[in-house]
């Protein structure tokens, strides 16, 4: 079943593991809808500027590519989104807005969207 997953910190860099998230997901028949400040496309889907806040509906799962640092400013954006789960991969573990999600009933798992896939648990 496609799972609509906003991915934050989207980048048309291909050494990034975003930019593999992206493929990745797309590959497992997953609708992605990449957000950043960057520009471009990753995945044959425009990245949109995460800095308008755009309206998405019928979000499953978001998965952050961005530091713990950056991510206070977009706690309520991401949250309006109403995603089931935020995936928080290697390096964007946050103790801090994995409580304020679960708070709101969202799930918060501490893991690597690569790996989920792969292992057929996303």
């Amino acid at each position: 079943m496609s799972k609509k997953t906003v991915i934050v910190g989207a980048t048309n860099n291909p050494a990034r593991y975003a930019y593999l998230a992206a493929s990745m997901l797309t590959e497992y028949n997953h609708e992605i809808v990449p957000i950043g400040i960057k520009t471009g496309e990753v995945a044959g889907r425009e990245i949109q500027d995460i800095r308008k806040k755009p309206a998405i509906e019928g979000v499953d799962t978001v998965t952050l590519y961005i530091g713990p640092q950056h991510q206070p400013e977009w706690y309520e954006y991401i949250f309006s989104l109403k995603p089931k789960r935020i995936i928080f991969n290697p390096g964007t573990e946050n103790e801090e807005f994995e409580k304020l999600a679960e708070e709101k009933g969202i799930e918060a798992t501490e893991a690597c969207t690569l790996v989920l896939l792969r292992s057929r648990q996303f």
